[in-house]
């Protein structure tokens, strides 16, 4: 479609935000929303340009106004869908979708469309990519990768503000049980299964 074309060119362009917000992941979840689109009923074109959009304000972890981006990413999506060929109907179910879908908003999105992308970008927390994505946030803000004395929050409530392998019992391994649609539940199985198989590798090694 054109319009995702020009969309996509439009983002590629502004977007300057960390390796785990930056123009890859948006491509990631565009791919990801692709697919989910395919199996699930739902306007691939509202989708999909939430999905170019959801980030286009992404403050990093550290900053006291990261639980905002998705609300002012939503906000800003507004005004530049104005000069593409959206109705305004289709232009709140694109802004809505992009201000529901953050984990840290802790909503379940009204429509089809901000369901899938919800799904969409929890499945690139999920896997590899997942794991490639907390570390290179834990580097960035200089955390260490674990509690040297209860690695795997045995004993502890986990803390992902302090260790990075914290924050896959703080949030990804939780987020298999949050998808929404029934092709989002099933990748995420898979990919969930790699953060297992990771973790066990690490209690190995250290």
């Amino acid at each position: 479609m054109k319009v995702l074309d020009s969309l996509q060119a439009e983002v590629k362009k502004i977007i300057k935000n960390d390796p785990a917000h930056d123009f890859e992941h948006i491509m990631r979840v565009y791919k990801n929303a692709q697919k989910i689109c395919k199996k699930e009923k739902a306007n691939e074109k509202l989708v999909l340009s939430a999905a170019l959009l959801h980030d286009i304000i992404s403050y990093p972890k550290s900053d006291k106004r990261s639980k905002m981006s998705s609300i002012e990413s939503a906000k800003k999506s507004q005004s530049m869908l104005k000069k593409y060929d959206f109705s305004d109907e289709e232009i709140q179910i694109i802004s809505d979708a992009i201000r529901d879908h953050s984990f840290s908003q802790k909503k379940i999105p009204d429509t089809m469309e901000g369901k899938i992308l919800q799904d969409a970008d929890r499945l690139d927390a999920l896997g590899a990519i997942g794991i490639a994505r907390v570390f290179a946030t834990s580097g960035s803000l200089k955390r260490p990768f674990y509690n040297i004395d209860d690695p795997f929050c045995k004993k502890r409530n986990p803390d992902d503000n302090i260790w990075a392998v914290d924050h896959f019992f703080k949030k990804l391994l939780t987020l298999e049980s949050l998808m929404n649609t029934k092709s989002g539940k099933l990748e995420a199985k898979k990919r969930t299964g790699i953060l297992k198989k990771f973790l066990k590798q690490l209690k190995d090694e250290i």
